[in-house]
């Protein structure tokens, strides 16, 4: 049982070690990459800003609703990403950062839409700008979340394949006979 614990502990070992020179980035670049992609999506804040779709003429109310929904979605995708730059390594908060910033991206160029036909041209474009600047950081999170999956599923395989192991070194071992404890002289009387 301990071989079978020495030798699971070296396998988890080496798989960490494969992991930080294989296909995953070092911790340190992926907290510069979300740092770039908050930087980018708080540059969203002051362009939409200037949007007004309250004064916006015949245009539908679902607009005013929208840049509201747009401006949640920015603090959510932020909050998620300061979460993945403390833990990196979570596939949880990296799926929901990558969720919110394609949802985000998605509302933003529906929003330009409106924005171009009911307010200013020059704004929905300087917007779009500033979604295409984000675009990259999307891709690259995208990149990341899929490396992070398969280094997590390669990882359970490993854990899987050495429980295996160890249930069938376990099997395979003889089973010693239990025998009842000896009598005292005291239970033999009665």
């Amino acid at each position: 049982m301990r071989t079978a614990l020495l030798g699971f502990s070296l396998v988890l070992l080496s798989r960490a070690a494969a992991g930080q020179s294989g296909g995953l980035p070092p911790e340190w670049e992926i907290r510069k990459d979300i740092t770039t992609l908050v930087e980018h999506v708080e540059a969203f804040k002051p362009i939409l800003a200037k949007v007004t779709p309250q004064q916006w003429e015949s245009a539908p109310a679902a607009y005013a609703e929208q840049g509201k929904r747009i401006d949640a979605e920015i603090d959510y995708l932020i909050t998620t990403s300061k979460a993945l730059a403390e833990r990196p390594d979570g596939l949880t908060n990296a799926l929901t950062t990558y969720f919110r910033l394609q949802s985000l991206d998605l509302m933003l160029r529906s929003y330009a839409d409106g924005i171009r036909k009911y307010q200013n041209a020059a704004l929905a474009e300087l917007l779009l700008g500033a979604v295409s600047t984000a675009a990259a950081d999307r891709e690259k999170l995208q990149q990341y979340v899929i490396d992070l999956a398969a280094d997590k599923e390669a990882q359970f395989r490993v854990i899987d394949e050495e429980a295996q192991r160890c249930r069938g070194q376990i099997a395979r071992q003889p089973q010693s006979v239990q025998r009842p404890p000896a009598r005292t002289k005291t239970e033999e009387k009665k």
